[in-house]
């Protein structure tokens, strides 16, 4: 992807009207769209309070004005921060008047991206910037800043770093006769591998903890009509969400909120009771049941406490997906003896979403089975792109040790498991990959 040799100017603040409106300019007309709306050369990294003029120095709109001198920017290329006030009318007027004077409307992501061709922010940083953006939990937003701030390139850099070593070492020996190596040079090797394949687990361990923190996990509510399914999601969210009724198949479609659990975002799914029936609209429901369960990322089985167990609840057991992890709640506790459900041989959560009684018990629970560690200090910010390259790295350093014997196989993974690591912070990223990354962000960022 080459540098970027024209002038973008984007509204950089959201969309509607407020307080302060900021418009964002980089690249080389950056410096004399400043003294046309200035009036005069301005003072880099000087605030200008100043009007803001028009072709016919006649003022547009009133506010500060600030000038950076490449590299000393953003993006590494001389920038201009307009911020009046946040109109739509005027902010499009001063934009306007930008345009005239030889700047190009930015796309999505155009000014971080120019951050990264120039060397101001590696892959991962940029991504980072819309995560910060975009966090919707202090958690997320917590780890998005430690990505933003290079802790995940300073873990993969050492990552790479290891591996350097490692393929440095074997190059060496590739050099001489098998007979000719030194035994010490062989249990180096071995040993830096062991270590570099622990390094890359516990960093996907850790990639994983900050890809739940962005993407949030699915967790479906699924039962028998009348078990409070509906109740327990109202409870959860702490808001009326659903609606609760004695009638069964009162829940037709299925019924999305996310809530927060120690700052993990968890989108609990609502879905219709699980039953035959003749009603065309229920069947639908019941049909879309199905669909969502395929694509959660946990399944919760809600049981009624106060009635037996039921030839229905063994049908909706045996119909759940094999692959996603299942947890039965029992529900109404507050309307039965607790020692009823002692005898019960499957792993379970007793509730009352009446009454909230078992509810911390199972946020608790929800939270391990997602995957979510109370070790998350240290948490950086990540993608499904990240731990693929993880895993694929894991991947090679696995098959390398099973052709350590054979040194230019073993040396060939080695250099695809660098590749791969080197594809996070981007300094080997295919040109569509990254227009596809950047296309995600917002306009002006």
């Amino acid at each position: 992807m080459q540098l970027r040799t024209d002038t973008v100017a984007a509204v950089a603040t959201a969309q509607g009207r407020g307080g302060i409106g900021v418009i964002r300019i980089s690249g080389p007309k950056s410096l004399t769209i400043a003294q046309e709306i200035l009036g005069r050369p301005p003072i880099p990294r000087h605030a200008h309070y100043t009007d803001f003029l028009d072709s016919n120095k006649q003022p547009i709109d009133q506010g500060i004005l600030l000038f950076y001198k490449a590299p000393y920017s953003y993006t590494g290329e001389d920038v201009l921060e307009l911020q009046g006030h946040g109109g739509v009318a005027v902010l499009q007027l001063l934009l306007q008047h930008c345009l005239s004077l030889g700047a190009k409307l930015a796309q999505p992501g155009e000014f971080t991206q120019r951050a990264y061709l120039n060397n101001k922010l590696d892959l991962a940083q940029a991504e980072a910037v819309a995560d910060l953006i975009d966090a919707t939990t202090t958690q997320a937003a917590t780890s998005a800043i430690r990505s933003l701030n290079g802790d995940f390139s300073k873990v993969v850099a050492s990552l790479v770093s290891q591996l350097v070593d490692l393929r440095m070492l074997v190059e060496a020996m590739l050099d001489f006769p098998e007979e000719d190596i030194d035994p010490i040079d062989i249990s180096k090797r071995n040993k830096q591998l062991v270590a570099i394949q622990h390094s890359v687990r516990m960093t996907l361990e850790t990639a994983k903890q900050g890809s739940l923190l962005r993407e949030g996990a699915y967790v479906a509510l699924v039962g028998q009509p009348n078990v409070g399914k509906s109740s327990l999601l109202n409870r959860l969210s702490g808001e009326q969400v659903a609606l609760v009724s004695d009638i069964p198949g009162t829940t037709r479609d299925v019924i999305r909120k996310e809530i927060q659990i120690n700052g993990v975002p968890l989108h609990i799914m609502d879905t219709a009771g699980l039953r035959e029936s003749s009603d065309s609209i229920e069947m639908m429901g019941i049909a879309l049941t199905h669909e969502t369960l395929q694509k959660a990322d946990l399944i919760l089985m809600l049981k009624d406490a106060s009635l037996a167990e039921s030839s229905e609840d063994q049908i909706i057991l045996s119909q759940l997906p094999k692959n996603v992890p299942r947890l039965v709640v029992f529900n109404k506790i507050d309307l039965c003896a607790s020692e009823r459900l002692s005898d019960s041989r499957v792993e379970h959560v007793a509730v009352s979403a009446r009454s909230g009684e078992g509810i911390d018990r199972l946020r608790a629970r929800l939270l391990e089975l997602v995957g979510w560690s109370s070790q998350e200090s240290g948490v950086f910010m990540a993608r499904e792109r990240h731990l693929i390259a993880l895993s694929e790295a894991k991947g090679k350093l696995e098959q390398a040790a099973e052709v350590i014997n054979l040194p230019e196989l073993f040396a060939e993974e080695l250099r695809l498991a660098q590749v791969a690591l080197n594809s996070i912070t981007g300094e080997f990223t295919a040109d569509d990959l990254l227009g596809e990354i950047f296309s995600r962000f917002c306009i002006g960022k």
